[in-house]
């Protein structure tokens, strides 16, 4: 199981564009939560690095959600190669790992360059004006290690965002499985981990 690790995007850039299909077929779109602190993680169904952390994922993505957080999750992965995160798939993941935000689903992959993800999971924390304050990992959990699945350091991040505190200045890069590019569709800071 290789590691990709994050690209880790330059703190203070504003949160790209996107508007993109969820599950039940709405279009969701970073204006929705215009005003309100903003989160963006790449995940995909079939990686073992996020199905390790998806039931925390999903009990903190509820909890930032009721506290007014925007919170989208997007699967940008091929599924020409990967069928298994297909959005007809997505349904099931969610309900397994309790998730209830929006899931969406960036067919052309075009969001995930323009936010610069790289592996899946992959977070980005935007302040209410949607600036980037935090990019990094959930914890320091991974499949195979000891380390407790707490979600601690994104939890961090989003408490310092609520409070109006700067985040973190120590922010570690997330690691996980790399995106599913589309052959001939690799961006220029894609490489294989």
């Amino acid at each position: 199981m290789a590691e990709t690790p994050s690209t880790m995007k330059q703190l203070g850039t504003p949160a790209p564009d996107f508007s993109l299909p969820d599950t039940s077929g709405a279009t969701v779109s970073r204006d929705d939560f215009a005003g309100r602190p903003l989160l963006v993680a790449f995940i995909c169904n079939h990686c073992p690095f996020v199905k390790h952390i998806g039931t925390k994922l999903g009990e903190l993505t509820r909890s930032y959600a009721d506290k007014g957080v925007g919170v989208v999750l997007i699967g940008s992965n091929d599924i020409a190669s990967h069928p298994e995160d297909a959005p007809d798939r997505m349904p099931a993941f969610m309900e397994e790992y309790g998730i209830s935000v929006p899931y969406l689903y960036d067919e052309t992959q075009e969001v995930a360059k323009e936010y610069e993800a790289a592996c899946t999971p992959d977070f980005f924390l935007f302040d209410a004006g949607h600036t980037l304050v935090y990019r990094g990992q959930f914890d320091d959990a991974r499949p195979g290690n000891d380390a407790p699945v707490t979600g601690a350091d994104l939890s961090a991040a989003v408490d310092a965002v609520l409070q109006g505190q700067p985040a973190l200045s120590d922010q570690k890069p997330s690691m996980g499985c790399n995106i599913k590019w589309k052959p001939g569709n690799e961006p220029a800071f894609f490489t294989i981990g």
